[in-house]
């Protein structure tokens, strides 16, 4: 009996130690090095396994037809690997049931825990669009809470009754761990050396099934035996996409915005340049005049008959960034013009988009600086047309990212949506922005302010070749109101301003296993115009363009 069990141990060690190397060795060999964090999680303890699977299928499919025929095989995949599963990891003291009835429950099961993790997947790939560290927070904290719930679903009758064990919280929490770990490492390692890594994981992760199927079936959970806990659990998982912005905001100095720093003191004397802020998504404007007049804020609605920069709305920045570039060149030019001086642009989050990209299509020549704040970096990873055509990467990822968005929007959730002509812009314009964003401008002197938080927002890797400014903060906010404040001013006068932090490129590797696969630029026929080499399989930005 004992020998039986010790075999059947090291048959579930190997068994789950296959597919993570058969992807590690995949992606080692097709140079995609942007995913190879996620190779691990293919043999995880339910549901971070599924949430592998969906995230790939929500940003490669190309139809309709492609992404149902996907999802069944997925479906189907997935039960029966589960189904082999538990048949190697039942502890031999405990009657086990027939084959039928284990196949039949894990594929309703896969099916069923598909439809638990499609949102948080398809959440995933809108962080991987915008760039935002809370987005993808949005995606993840839900299958953390999920995952010692849906753990014993594979084994236990009733398991959407009753609180899960300690020791299931236990092993959910471990195989977290195990997975950032080895997705760090499968992406820090070079050459063949991911293979073996995601290897062991898989074997690792055979060790928590069988930890895991041991408990749900040995030492189950009497807490609320007769609540049908996991139903709650998923319906207060629903909260934290609308819980997370708020908590955001309440960290201390979040609301200490880049405006503030610049709009609201003049200017010192030796700061020579004419300046314009660019506020972010969602900032609005009343009018107020800044006390220098060397400074102008720039309006998402333009400028009046007198020159000055109108009021506007939180909605008025949802415009595309092409009519913010052409706003902002007739104000350039127009300050230039009042003042004789040379321009100076500060922009934050979608501020910063829009200066760099004035920028590249040919910024006015009094321009000769621009500081950027928060800069959406390495946004517009993924894709989805528009909602006139019904192919191409992604399709059924824009239409689900529409639902969710309007029944968000309905419970009081963000106003935004996947097709508002900002998100267009960086969903239509992505190889730029993941190649060029951080790249210097000659003639122009440039220098970018990075939140720590910005260290999840994007695969790890080489992300800018002009001068940073890495400090603790979260994104649009500034926890040190005078350390920016001076460097700010420093740079200004023409200082060179330099800080790199030795925990972001660690922070950047911990979050590889958790972001969405980047669709390949060269795979997307809508990206042809504007194709540019592409950082998820160079790890590099700023590569020459192709002749």
């Amino acid at each position: 009996m004992v020998l039986a069990a010790d075999r059947r141990l090291v048959g579930l060690l190997l068994f789950t130690a296959v597919s993570p190397t058969i992807e590690a060795v995949v992606l080692v060999a097709s140079g995609f090095v942007a995913a190879r964090g996620l190779a691990p999680q293919t043999t995880a303890v339910w549901p971070y396994d599924t949430y592998h699977d969906l995230r790939w299928l929500y940003v490669y499919h190309d139809s309709w037809p492609s992404f149902l025929c996907w999802l069944s095989l997925l479906v189907v995949a997935r039960g029966l690997f589960h189904t082999v599963l538990v048949m190697l990891a039942w502890p031999g003291e405990v009657p086990r049931p027939q084959v039928r009835w284990l196949l039949r429950r894990n594929l309703g099961l896969a099916a069923l825990v598909a439809i638990f993790v499609a949102p948080w997947a398809l959440i995933s790939v809108a962080a991987s669009v915008v760039a935002l560290s809370w987005v993808l927070l949005a995606s993840l904290v839900p299958v953390f809470l999920l995952a010692p719930f849906l753990g014993r679903a594979a084994v236990v009758a009733p398991w959407w009754r009753g609180l899960p064990s300690m020791s299931l919280v236990s092993w959910s929490l471990l195989n977290f761990v195990v997975l950032t770990i080895s997705g760090a490492l499968c992406w820090s390692l070079r050459h063949w050396w991911p293979v073996p890594v995601a290897a062991m994981a898989g074997a690792i992760n055979g060790l928590l099934w069988n930890r895991a199927i041991r408990s749900a079936l040995i030492d189950p959970s009497t807490r609320w035996a007769r609540v049908p806990a996991t139903p709650v659990a998923a319906l207060l998982a629903l909260a934290v996409p609308l819980l997370l912005p708020p908590l955001a905001d309440a960290v201390p100095g979040k609301n200490l915005r880049t405006e503030a720093v610049v709009l609201n003191r003049p200017l010192p004397p030796h700061v020579r340049q004419a300046v314009i802020v660019l506020a972010g998504y969602a900032s609005s404007y009343r009018g107020e005049q800044p006390p220098d007049e060397r400074v102008e804020r720039f309006s998402y609605r333009g400028l009046g008959p007198d020159g000055i920069p109108l009021p506007y709305r939180p909605r008025d920045t949802t415009i595309s960034v092409a009519d913010s570039v052409r706003l902002l060149d007739e104000q350039v030019r127009r300050l230039h013009r009042r003042t004789g001086r040379s321009v100076a642009l500060i922009g934050e989050s979608e501020g910063a988009m829009v200066a760099r990209t004035y920028l590249e299509q040919g910024a006015h020549p009094s321009v000769d600086t621009l500081a950027m704040f928060s800069p959406l970096i390495n946004a517009g990873r993924a894709y989805y047309p528009p909602p006139n055509q019904d192919r191409g990467w992604g399709v059924v990822t824009g239409w689900q990212l529409r639902f969710v968005f309007n029944a968000m929007r309905l419970i009081g959730g963000p106003s935004t949506g996947p097709d508002e002509p900002f998100i267009r812009s960086l969903v239509d314009d992505a190889p730029f922005y993941r190649n060029q964003l951080m790249c210097p401008v000659p003639g122009i002197r440039m220098l970018a302010f990075i939140p720590t938080t910005t260290a999840a927002e994007a695969p790890p890797g080489e992300y800018s070749r002009i001068p940073v400014f890495e400090m603790p903060g979260v994104h649009g906010g500034l926890l040190d109101r005078d350390l920016v404040q001076s460097r700010l001013v420093a740079f200004l006068s023409g200082e060179p301003i330099h800080q790199r932090r030795e925990e972001y490129p660690f922070l950047q590797r911990l979050g590889a296993a958790w972001q969405a696969p980047p669709l390949a630029i060269a795979a997307n026929p809508a990206w042809s115009d504007s194709r540019q080499p592409d950082p998820a399989f160079t790890g590099k930005v700023c590569q020459p363009r192709d002749p």
